[in-house]
């Protein structure tokens, strides 16, 4: 399914509405190089409709398409990074 994911600056999240309910991936610019991503946030009664799969995969597109580098604090984003790590561990920030 496709969800319309914007990024939120005001609130530095990555979001979603479904049925009235927000999802989202958080986060913080570090500097002008690196994203922090720090938490995924899905309510239980959107669970299992893979929302945040969509919204961590739409967060690091945005990371490749604006040239930063990604630090996976959030324990879903790293976990998603490492299970697709072909396709994003170019993303990883040097620490």
């Amino acid at each position: 399914m496709t969800y319309d994911i914007r990024n939120n600056e005001e609130t530095s999240q990555f979001e979603t509405t479904v049925d009235g309910h927000v999802a989202y991936v958080a986060y913080d610019l570090e500097d002008q190089n690196n994203i922090v991503f720090t938490h995924t946030i899905v309510p239980d009664a959107l669970a299992g409709r893979g929302i945040a799969a969509s919204l961590v995969q739409h967060a690091l597109r945005h990371a490749r398409d604006n040239d930063l580098k990604v630090v996976p604090q959030c324990s879903y984003v790293a976990k998603y990074i490492e299970k697709h790590g072909d396709e994003y561990r170019d993303l990883l920030a040097q620490r």
